[in-house]
């Protein structure tokens, strides 16, 4: 865990606090309301180089992310939608804050002690990102700070003991950081008053030549990770660690994510792509290089970097067309890329995986860097 990784933003926040001259901004909008009533609201963060980030209250979801490519162009390089609307119709999780546990956790159960406990079946016999109504669907508080070199917004949300089948009332912040080296830092804390598993992550489909403007499969992709987790046809780890060479799994040099993907064997993957986890080189909890994104034609390159001990890549192959996006675009099959650093799917059923049952007293952090440059 990582407490003073968070209580170091402290004095940081006092210090962004306490300038005046700036070079970036922060500004607040209505975004319209949810089912119940609840005004919604939208952030915009921009940096001195224009680089532009837009998260809503509405599930603490990125919902634009506009950087520049080799020719200076800023575009917006994750999927979403122009409007509320789109959000609470039905989506794929696009740039979503996902938990209380992200991911699948095998039936829909797990025990702590002697206790079992039920969950929503909200992806065929599984549970996914947290269930039916998991924190992407909570309207969360939001507080900007801006500074002299970068801007930040508090996300808070307390979900109550119960809410979704998970035990304790449960405490989070993520931290939404935009700096002038054109980073996007996000930071997640969490505290509960009564045992219960916790693992959050971001889920933004990212596609560095711009949200719509076709398939991810000519992106080339690194993953720092030798070793990955196999999994049976209902996406759910056999509880193997197998390493990644002389398969199609091996992404430890870069190579097009396209190159492989029909070579995917059948029951291991589902239809056109990855959805796997990846174990990371990194073993000790510090802030390791996770992988590498690179688009040739615009020449963006997005690096990832974590504390955390794995990484999914999933390659939006349930992408159908049926959600019509920004400008009206519709998303195809492969046309955003997902790379959500995380604790291992199912750990919570998987004795030899890492942890993440989180314990009264114990703080649960963690921190992911997402940096754009050129190349």
């Amino acid at each position: 865990m990582h407490l003073f990784r968070i209580l170091g933003f402290i004095p940081c926040v006092l210090l962004l606090a306490s300038c005046t001259a700036t070079s970036n901004k922060v500004t607040k909008a209505p975004f319209g309301k949810t089912a119940e009533g609840d005004a919604v609201e939208l952030y915009t963060m921009v940096n001195k180089n224009g680089v532009t980030a837009k998260v809503m209250t509405y599930g603490a979801l990125l919902t634009e992310l506009h950087v520049p490519g080799r020719d200076g162009k800023l575009e917006d390089v994750v999927l979403g939608f122009d409007s509320l609307e789109g959000y609470l119709a039905g989506h794929p999780y696009f740039g979503a804050t996902t938990g209380r546990v992200a991911n699948r956790i095998a039936g829909g159960k797990f025990k702590i002690g002697d206790t079992e406990y039920t969950l929503a079946k909200n992806n065929g016999a599984n549970h996914l990102h947290g269930g039916v109504k998991g924190l992407d669907k909570r309207n969360w508080k939001i507080k900007a700070i801006q500074g002299a070199r970068a801007s930040m917004l508090f996300c808070t949300y307390n979900s109550p003991d119960g809410e979704e089948g998970y035990p304790g009332n449960l405490d989070i912040r993520v931290i939404y950081k935009l700096t002038d080296n054109n980073e996007l830092i996000i930071s997640y804390w969490a505290k509960t008053d009564k045992a219960t598993p916790v693992n959050l992550t971001h889920h933004s489909y990212f596609n560095l030549a711009g949200a719509g403007s076709g398939t991810i499969l000519d992106h080339e992709l690194m993953i720092a990770a030798e070793h990955y987790t196999p999994i049976d046809g209902g996406g759910i780890p056999t509880g193997e660690i197998k390493a990644v060479k002389g398969t199609v799994m091996d992404f430890t040099k870069a190579m097009k994510i396209g190159s492989r993907i029909g070579k995917l064997p059948p029951g291991d993957g589902n239809p056109g792509g990855y959805d796997h986890n990846y174990c990371l080189n990194s073993k000790d909890s510090s802030m390791a290089l996770a992988a590498t994104l690179y688009d040739a034609g615009s020449g963006r390159l997005l690096e990832i970097l974590t504390t955390e001990p794995g990484i999914q890549l999933y390659t939006g192959n349930y992408l159908d067309g049926s959600n019509v996006g920004k400008g009206g675009k519709k998303y195809e099959k492969n046309h955003g890329i997902c790379l959500e650093t995380q604790h291992f799917p199912d750990s919570i059923n998987q004795p030899k995986f890492p942890p993440v049952l989180l314990e009264p007293g114990k703080i649960y952090t963690h921190e992911t860097v997402h940096r754009f440059s050129v190349k």
